[in-house]
């Protein structure tokens, strides 16, 4: 990806994160928010089935140099199927993971994972009741972990796992409408966060 216009000011975020892929219209939000409108039919997918890779997505992206943790209740205006705003990690075009709030086939919100080491591996969670989500990412050492949680209190393991890249890792802010003519996303309370979750299993 090559990296374009600086971005909002978020906590946590420096003058070194940067837009990657199409810069999207934004606005900021108070409560540490943006509002970012995803253009039609981006998405980042390798299919592990095929040849067919998509890499259009707007992806909003801070580099890291030691643990962190990017933490951002998500809300989205949902128009078509896979319409989705993103929490990402990134390391190299063929080496990056999302953990999404996505509409899914069905029409339900859904919390999704995708973990991408040269072919994506795609999972739905569980779907999500409420109008938002709390959405968080942890970078370890040499792993990533993804919680959602209804609160922002209790969170529950979506995925843990490594992409064993050596590239520049990154953690950010992303959107998607793979299908559709795009949909808003609000990402609010969002911070980026020196340190790593200590007990991925425990709740909190």
């Amino acid at each position: 990806m090559v990296p374009s216009t600086q971005g909002p000011a978020l906590p946590g975020f420096t003058t070194a994160a940067r837009w990657y892929g199409p810069v999207p219209t934004w606005v900021a939000l108070a409560d540490d928010g943006v509002e970012v409108a995803a253009p039609a039919r981006c998405d980042r997918f390798h299919d592990p089935d095929g040849d067919a890779r998509q890499a259009n997505s707007p992806a909003y992206l801070m580099p890291i140099d030691a643990p962190a943790t990017l933490v951002a209740r998500v809300q989205v205006d949902f128009v078509d199927t896979f319409d989705a705003g993103v929490l990402m990690v990134y390391e190299t075009s063929d080496a990056w993971a999302k953990l999404c709030f996505e509409r899914d086939p069905a029409g339900r919100s859904t919390v999704v994972s995708v973990v991408t080491r040269g072919r994506s591996d795609d999972a739905n969670a569980f779907p999500v009741a409420e109008a938002s989500v709390w959405l968080r990412v942890s970078a370890l050492p040499r792993a990533y972990a993804f919680h959602a949680s209804g609160d922002g209190r209790r969170w529950d393991l979506v995925r843990y796992f490594r992409l064993g890249s050596r590239g520049r890792r990154r953690l950010g802010l992303s959107v998607q409408a793979p299908v559709g003519p795009g949909c808003t996303v609000r990402f609010v309370d969002v911070r980026l966060v020196p340190g790593a979750v200590a007990d991925l299993r425990g709740g909190a």
